[in-house]
């Protein structure tokens, strides 16, 4: 295989991996930390009144729709006998409560919604604007009045922004002025400056609209509405105090519609009032992400890992960490140049290590393979053939770990028990390699790569163990994808490794030269 076509092999494995994991971290807004935590608030609206005798009744309500900077994740109408339709309208959404008859008792709605803080969408949702906005026709004198506020707020201004800045603030401050006088009155409210602001703005062809919502806070009880305004530059709306002209928006503010129009309509009813309510609750960020893809219908979260049985779940989340260790005996064999037995080895030792927890690992194993390489020495004098002296190895471990668990337990020590963990098999191979490589180079080769195979699994089990590697493995596994794209490039390595370059470092001493006698 040339270098080209590894080459590119491996960058179409990098871009796949990557691209899936992009999309998963910043669409599906999977985490990256595993215990990080989401905010989310449940609003709720009362809506009461008493009805009319003996007539239909028609209770019409704004309701959010795609609020800037929040998502919806769930939503209820809670009522008694009435029917419930929710329809669009521009910007808006309303929900329209009826019934044909209903009892001379108070009447009470409930809209309940569960919203989310999704930052991903508020850079869309405050981007764009419509390019042009019809000027309305004004008759004398409210045309003057605002053709000189205008005229007023234009030369003090420099752009869109700042000009809606110093108009708010004429009208807010300068009641004595005529022309603010004449369009607000002498002692404005929040709602007379919002609206005649938009009108005035409206007169120079520039778009602008007034949004009221709530602020979230934790346990809030009858939560005011606040009303603010929102100009467009051409390219986003801006928000700006109507009270102050100050740019920017309140925290936490859910945008529950936009206009002027009336919260609620009743038709049947009268004595109409609505009260909010908020409450925060903290979801986990994966359970968010996973219930947010569901209710889009992602099918990348229909075919995630975590829709699998807990068991399953448990089973692939072993099973994915396991590349990254071999990745790390990689690491350490094709550029560090440690010695070890085999590849595979070490990983499973790590494995081991991390039911056993290191210490009592590290003890066991050198335990364990220490008399096992005792009996080892002595099958060789009995001139086996190469399958049953690995199948007496094999029952010689067990029984050797049957023995030291017995013993340990007798003993009191917890010590012992844990041994059964270890992978018999491995163990075996470990004994029968290490008394091979004795043999044909040598105790010192012997006792160095066995040595090197612990370091490689103590190693091995520090990055496997970590709870940020678990997590971002199996909520991320394309990445396993990027590892191996890695992996193969390591595969054509050819240079010197870190050992051997302080094997060899002597050589790349420049000699001295020798001195002459006189």
């Amino acid at each position: 295989m040339s270098k080209l076509h590894l080459y590119l092999l491996a960058a179409i494995l990098t871009a796949i991996g990557l691209g899936l994991f992009i999309y998963k971290a910043s669409v599906l807004q999977l985490p990256l930390k595993p215990t990080q935590k989401t905010q989310v608030w449940t609003v709720e609206a009362r809506i009461q009144f008493s009805p009319a005798p003996e007539q239909p009744i028609k209770v019409d309500f704004y309701i959010p729709f795609q609020p800037p900077g929040f998502g919806i994740l769930d939503e209820n109408f809670i009522s008694r006998n009435y029917g419930i339709t929710t329809a669009r309208d521009g910007s808006n959404r309303h929900s329209i409560w009826s019934i044909r008859r209903a009892a001379q008792d108070p009447q009470t709605l409930y809209y309940r919604s569960v919203v989310y803080e999704d930052r991903a969408n508020l850079r869309d949702a405050f981007s764009g604007a419509p390019e042009f906005v019809a000027q309305p026709e004004l008759e004398e004198p409210i045309a003057s009045a605002v053709t000189a506020l205008l005229d007023t707020a234009r030369a003090q201004s420099a752009d869109v922004a700042t000009m809606a800045y110093e108009l708010i603030r004429r009208l807010n401050e300068n009641t004595n002025d005529n022309n603010v006088a004449l369009l607000v009155g002498r002692s404005p409210s929040k709602e007379a400056v919002a609206e005649t602001a938009v009108l005035i703005l409206a007169s120079a062809n520039i778009p602008a609209r007034i949004v009221q919502g709530i602020s979230l806070k934790d346990q809030q009880r009858n939560a005011e509405l606040t009303l603010w305004l929102e100009v467009s530059n051409g390219d986003r709306w801006i928000g700006i105090n109507p009270a102050t002209g100050e740019p920017g928006r309140p925290d936490n503010f859910l945008p529950w519609w936009y206009g002027s129009a009336p919260l609620l309509n009743i038709t049947g009813g009268r004595n109409g009032q609505v009260t909010f309510s908020t409450i925060k609750n903290v979801y986990d960020a994966v359970d968010l992400a996973l219930l947010r893809g569901a209710i889009n219908d992602n099918k990348l979260t229909e075919f995630s890992l975590f829709n699998l049985p807990v068991n399953t779940q448990t089973v692939y989340l072993l099973l994915l960490i396991v590349p990254v260790g071999a990745f790390m005996i990689v690491l350490l064999r094709t550029f560090v140049g440690l010695e070890t037995f085999g590849t595979f080895m070490p990983v499973l030792i790590a494995l081991a290590f991390r039911e056993t927890r290191l210490l009592n690992g590290i003890i066991l194993f050198s335990l364990v393979v220490a008399l096992g390489l005792l009996v080892r020495f002595y099958l060789e004098h009995l001139r086996l053939l190469l399958i049953p002296r690995l199948s007496a190895v094999l029952s010689i471990v067990i029984l050797l770990m049957v023995s030291l668990s017995i013993l340990s337990h007798n003993l009191g020590l917890e010590l012992g028990l844990s041994v059964a963990l270890f992978p018999m098999v491995i163990l075996a191979m470990t004994i029968e390699r290490m008394s091979i490589v004795w043999e044909e180079k040598g105790p010192a080769t012997a006792f160095k790569q066995a040595g090197g195979s612990l370091l490689a699994a103590i190693l091995a089990y520090f990055v496997m163990n970590l709870y940020t590697v678990q997590h971002i493995v199996f909520t991320f596994p394309e990445l396993l994808l990027v590892l191996l794209a890695v992996t193969l490039l390591a595969g054509r390595y050819t240079g010197y490794r870190v050992t051997e370059l302080l094997r060899f470092k002597a050589l790349t001493q420049q000699p001295t030269s020798p001195t002459k006698e006189p």
